[in-house]
């Protein structure tokens, strides 16, 4: 009893912190975990057991497989037969949020909406829609699809794997899809028809990025006169001469122009400098330098661009190398040749000190630089353009093999001929042998952050068990209940579970509330499955903060969102799945 109430602490604190934020999931989960094996809740022998579990496999296998379909073009190549259709808001709505729930049943959702949301904006822009009425749509129709089958989302695949460790048996591949796609339609119509309606228009319906960042508040021409002491300065002596949180942007020199200047570059008299600094670091600029502002006035961002210097949105994604450091920290500038233009944190631009801004997930940046690799250098840096990509890739080998391999594995798990995480292994490792996959690129597709908070949380659910704590919340929603109707039961696990999602990460609501489910069962005397189903569909519906879910923090910038903006749409479509969840659970499964 004792050790209940201490893992009860533990969980508690581990909640709070999670709601915080300001540790991330991973470090949370690490530090839960180490809290148990230190307080003897979990066996040193055991702290690590987590890691091995199908369930974090199986995650990271599809990641690998998602990130392989996505760069193969398979995405672009359904998109394109869909996009004349999109002509009116109701219909880019629908056949964009349908799309994205049929790919996020079969690949990871972070994916799927990197992948649609360009093509979800740039279609919001020629309907004369606002942006923000589409983007979260569009994630809670990836929430939504990723609950129809077993490897749509980590909270079914971890609910899989354990009821595989209470009877032996997993679920089947599609053994979420009857409960699952009830609700995902009826979370869909929902959306298309009414809820996007619910959802404020903060960002205008143009392709502006100045809308949104104001960057021309912060662009100026400056001329380096005669008695300048800049003048035979390179540009990195320059910026270490003179203090202050400035870029040089652009060099005009007579009739050229360099959008990229080098380090190594020698100023010389007269030449016109394109500097992006707040109005206090330009006034110390020009001071320090003398310097001269030439027109005395604001110019327009389109100086930055030309033939082979472009620029591009894009938005920080949940677990990227970029988050919580600075442009300056991780001297992307001097490394990639990219200017950071400026950074728009939910909704608003942040306007001093851009390079030592440490970037939080759902921030979107403009970024300047080479035209011919500005896409990767921003995707490699984890982040998601939000540009459409203009190649035409084509229906191709490359396209072609994986996802043939793709399809052999889901076959193979779905026919039982072998365990899923062992058949999606098998297709990473067929993608290598065949040279579609280098061996390097599959641990840089795997995002570890996720694996780590799997692996660190799942000795949580195992010590809920083994402490009695599960019982002991088990009955106290049944006394909750008074009559025991296991309908009616099933309706508060559901909303516990749901609510609980909302608060913190829907893998680690799967991993605590599935041992709480079975116990439930367990005192009831009835079957274990309708518990676990009502627990897998409670955890992945996370729709009330941007924090629930990955892909709500990654819409938030680039739909101008605002905390409570979630709760206008994410509060009916909750209440959505609890009126359309119990009835399929009794349907199917008592």
């Amino acid at each position: 009893m004792q050790d209940a109430y201490l893992l009860f602490f533990i969980l508690g604190l581990t909640l709070l912190m999670f709601m915080w934020g300001h540790y991330r999931y991973d470090t949370v989960a690490l530090m839960s975990l180490l809290a148990l094996v230190l307080t003897g809740l979990v066996p040193v022998e055991h702290a690590f057991s987590g890691f091995g579990n199908p369930a974090v496999i199986t995650v990271a296998a599809v990641m690998v497989i998602s990130a392989v379909l996505i760069q193969a073009g398979l995405v672009e190549e359904i998109l394109k037969y869909i996009k004349p259709f999109c002509t009116s808001p109701t219909s880019l709505i629908g056949f964009t949020c349908c799309i994205a729930a049929f790919l996020s049943a079969f690949m990871n959702n972070v994916g799927a909406l990197s992948l649609i949301m360009p093509v979800a904006i740039q279609g919001a822009i020629n309907a004369k829609l606002s942006p923000s009425k589409i983007l979260m749509p569009l994630s809670f129709a990836t929430i939504l699809g990723g609950m129809t089958t077993k490897i749509g989302t980590p909270p079914n695949l971890i609910i899989s794997a354990y009821k595989e460790k209470l009877t032996q048996v997993p679920f089947t591949m599609f053994a979420f899809t009857p409960t699952g796609l009830t609700v995902a339609i009826g979370g869909l119509i929902f959306i298309i028809l009414l809820g996007w309606r619910f959802l404020p228009s903060r960002r205008k319906a143009t392709g502006e990025g100045s809308e949104l960042y104001q960057i021309q508040d912060y662009i100026s021409e400056i001329r380096i006169p005669e008695d300048s002491p800049v003048v035979g300065m390179e540009r990195q002596q320059l910026e270490r001469f003179i203090e202050g949180d400035f870029s040089i942007l652009a060099l005009i020199r007579g009739r050229k122009k360099k959008l990229v200047v080098p380090y190594d570059e020698e100023l010389q008299v007269n030449d016109i400098l394109i500097i992006e600094a707040s109005h206090e670091d330009l006034y110390r600029l020009i001071e320090s330098g003398k310097l001269e502002l030439t027109q005395g006035e604001v110019i327009s961002p389109e100086i930055l661009l030309g033939k082979d210097v472009s620029t591009v949105e894009a938005v920080v994604t949940p677990g990227s190398r970029i988050q919580g450091r600075s442009w300056q920290k991780l001297r992307i500038r001097s490394r990639m040749g990219l200017n950071l233009l400026a950074v728009a944190r939910a909704g608003r631009a942040i306007k001093n000190r851009l390079n030592h801004v440490n970037f939080n997930a759902g921030d979107v940046l403009l970024i300047q630089g080479p035209s011919e690799d500005l896409r990767e250098n921003v995707v490699s840096l984890g982040l998601v353009p939000l540009a459409e990509r203009t190649i035409n890739v084509g229906f191709r080998r490359s396209t072609l093999i994986p996802l043939t391999f793709f399809i052999v594995g889901i076959l193979l798990s779905a026919l039982q001929i072998l365990p899923i995480e062992v058949a999606f292994t098998l297709v990473v490792v067929g993608l290598v042998i065949v040279n579609i996959l280098p061996m390097r690129k599959v641990y840089q597709h795997i995002d570890w952050s996720i694996i780590v908070l799997l692996g660190a949380l799942i000795p949580l659910g195992e010590a809920l068990e083994r402490t009695g704590a599960a019982k002991m919340i088990g009955n106290f929603l049944l006394a909750m209940t008074g009559s025991g109707s296991i309908l009616l039961v099933l309706g508060l696990l559901l909303l516990i579970t749901m609510t609980v999602s909302d608060l913190m990460n829907n893998a680690a609501t799967a991993v605590v509330m599935a041992p709480i489910g079975a116990d439930l069962a367990k005192l009831l005397h009835t079957n274990v499955d309708p518990f676990l189903i009502a627990v897998s569909i409670g955890a992945s519906c996370s729709c009330l903060t941007p924090i629930s879910h990955q892909n709500n923090t990654l819409v938030m910038g680039p739909g101008g969102y605002k905390f409570f903006d979630y709760l206008r749409l994410g509060v009916p479509l909750e209440l959505v799945v609890l009126a359309t969840a119990l009835p399929a659970l009794y349907v199917f499964w008592l």
